[in-house]
């Protein structure tokens, strides 16, 4: 453990989430949930690249003032960032007390993983985004994805009556929580398996497909979509049709539940450069590995108007939402996860840019806006 004023006995499932113990957890997740390993090429990766001139950019900071990149990422509570200009690692910068060779949880970056991975199926015609999710998952039959068809789902326009209450320890995000084992057990109310507790969440009243409204279980029940579609575990899925053949340096993991489900909306864990190795399949197009008509709708983006109106609609302006990627409204393409991860993908600047941090809230609106400018900043620098 790096130098800290705790122990490893001190980081529990109750504070992992919060600083000074997510500085230290983000990287080690899999010592406090269970966790699936995804093989990878298993490579040995090069010396770290400097920052260079990109360290003079100036970035607006919290309070308004005018700072240097490396001043600005220590003050956003950053972990590493990795700049990829056409195909290359030409900068990183990297807190002292993060460990870049060691995977750091990408939260809801997980998302977008797991629509590539339906996309895959898509082109093979084991999985249409037509179909409904109970062709899939016949247990979710009465409940809000018992008559949802899957792009509706991948869109993040289901009908479901449920919060996404980050800070909740009380009620139904905290059963979901505790369903994936993140949060602790509750005596007084027993803990479901997370596929248990997808297939009972409740119909809302409006239909299907009108609103936009960021639910994670949504993602969840995506990734068990995949699962049953591929006929093999996420994991293991995932490692075969594109850690592997991408090329990733290093083995990345993502969180089950006590029956080994998959939390696809946000238990993923990699290395910042193999994050940005995959947003580079992005960038290209899919290259052999993820089908070109699938990539290309991504980069055309999703309904606006719906996105405009719906809860979300405030963090990219002009922009959309479509199979778990945004459209930023800036010609850029966006994984993004709580707690302060991007994945940037500027196919004008031929600029991928990856950011892992440890914020201390899960969402702070405020912040997400400066840290889109400062990406906005370093994907236009020349070095």
């Amino acid at each position: 453990m790096h130098s800290e004023r705790f122990q490893r006995a001190d980081v529990t499932l109750s504070n992992w989430r919060n600083r000074p113990w997510s500085k230290w957890s983000f990287q080690n997740v899999s010592e406090l949930v269970p966790s699936a390993p995804i093989a990878s090429a298993r490579r040995e990766e090069t010396p770290k690249r400097p920052l260079g001139s990109f360290a003079e950019i100036a970035i607006e900071g919290e309070a308004g003032e005018t700072l240097p990149l490396p001043r600005f990422l220590e003050q956003s509570h950053s972990d590493a960032l990795v700049i990829m200009r056409g195909g290359d690692i030409i900068a990183e910068w990297c807190a002292d007390h993060c460990d870049p060779a060691r995977p750091h949880i990408i939260f809801s970056i997980s998302k977008s993983v797991t629509a590539l991975l339906a996309g895959i199926l898509e082109s093979r015609r084991l999985l249409s985004f037509g179909d409904p999710v109970v062709k899939y998952i016949p247990d979710a039959e009465g409940s809000a994805y018992g008559d949802l068809l899957i792009q509706d789902l991948f869109n993040m326009t289901v009908a479901v009556d449920f919060e996404e209450l980050y800070l909740d320890k009380t009620s139904d995000y905290d059963r979901y929580r505790r369903a994936m084992l993140w949060n602790p057990e509750n005596p007084d109310d027993p803990t479901l398996t997370l596929r248990e507790l997808l297939s009972s969440l409740p119909r809302a009243g409006h239909p299907h497909g009108a609103r936009h409204a960021y639910r994670s279980p949504n993602a969840d029940m995506a990734g068990l979509v995949v699962e049953a579609a591929a006929g093999e575990r996420f994991a293991d899925f995932l490692s075969k049709e594109i850690w592997k053949p991408m090329g990733a340096f290093t083995d990345a993991f993502i969180t089950v539940d006590r029956a080994g489900n998959p939390r696809s909306s946000g238990g993923l864990s990699m290395t910042a450069r193999d994050l940005a190795r995959l947003g580079e399949l992005v960038r290209l197009g899919g290259g052999s590995i993820v089908p070109a008509p699938f990539v290309d709708r991504l980069w055309a983006g999703g309904d606006r108007d719906v996105w405009a109106s719906g809860e979300q609609g405030s963090l990219f302006p002009g922009g959309s939402y479509h199979n778990y990627w945004y459209d930023t409204g800036t010609g850029a393409l966006a994984g993004v996860g709580i707690h302060g991860q991007d994945l940037w993908i500027d196919r004008g600047s031929e600029t991928v840019i990856v950011r892992q941090s440890s914020e201390p809230l899960p969402v702070n609106d405020d912040l997400d806006q400066l840290v889109i400018a400062m990406l906005k900043s370093v994907s236009a620098h020349i070095p």
